[in-house]
């Protein structure tokens, strides 16, 4: 256990941070999951489910609660499947 004022207030600090980077990559994990699953209905909403999805990836790595590659990978991987679900198929 932490001996020192600075040290106590640094425990005090890091459970803080770690509450709330625990939240926002919850919220992030079921903005994509949620946004995986409307993507078959193929309507605006699923269009704006992934554009919500999009904005807390972002978010978190623009707050540093996940690493801007990571966040940049599962934009990639999101836009991947939504494009390939939204756009219409050339025959």
């Amino acid at each position: 256990m932490a001996n020192t004022k600075s040290a106590k207030k640094r425990v005090r600090q890091t459970a803080k941070r770690t509450e709330r980077n625990t939240v926002v990559k919850s919220r992030v994990k079921t903005a994509i999951r949620s946004a995986k699953e409307t993507l078959t209905s193929k309507g605006k909403e699923a269009q704006g489910k992934v554009n919500d999805a999009i904005s807390m990836i972002a978010k978190a790595a623009k707050r540093g609660t996940i690493h801007k590659r990571n966040a940049s990978r599962k934009i990639s991987r999101l836009m991947k499947k939504a494009s390939a679900i939204l756009s219409p198929k050339k025959a």
